[in-house]
């Protein structure tokens, strides 16, 4: 996929209507008040070589680098979140909101705006955190503020 593919994916959840529950297949899918996709994935590193998973890793970080760019001049400079705030909240017992939640236990650090046309947080970031896992670009479009 393209850049421009990215970004006319994520113009497209923020349009799209939240689902109304739960739903979705793994990471794809949504819920009520967020929508959360994979724009790429690694194929076969779920158990895969350490090495050929830290380029895959870094492939994809550049790939959500290049993405944020083209939003931050759509939407100004991008926000730095790391979820580990949410984890130590979450592991104290506080309950975490949808995408954010899920995203905490896959990614290190997310690169937030708040989008103009519909005042929905997008979020980007590299889910890699899971070993046994595909290494994947995930997108995530929310109307909850970040915990």
């Amino acid at each position: 996929m393209t850049i421009e593919q990215h970004l006319a994916t994520i113009d497209l959840l923020c349009a799209r209507a939240f689902p109304a529950r739960r739903g979705g297949v793994g990471v794809d899918g949504g819920g009520p008040g967020f929508h959360v996709v994979a724009l790429v994935s690694s194929l076969g590193l779920g158990t895969g070589d350490g090495a050929e998973r830290e380029r895959a890793a870094e492939d994809l970080d550049a790939w959500r680098e290049a993405v944020s760019r083209r939003l931050d001049d759509r939407w100004g400079p991008r926000q730095h979140y790391g979820p580990l705030t949410a984890q130590v909240r979450r592991a104290r017992g506080e309950e975490i909101p949808e995408p954010w939640a899920t995203l905490g236990d896959l990614v290190h650090e997310l690169s937030l705006w708040q989008a103009d046309s519909s005042g929905r947080w997008v979020a980007l970031g590299v889910a890699e955190r899971d070993d046994t896992d595909e290494i994947r670009l995930l997108a995530a479009v929310t109307d909850r503020d970040p915990p």
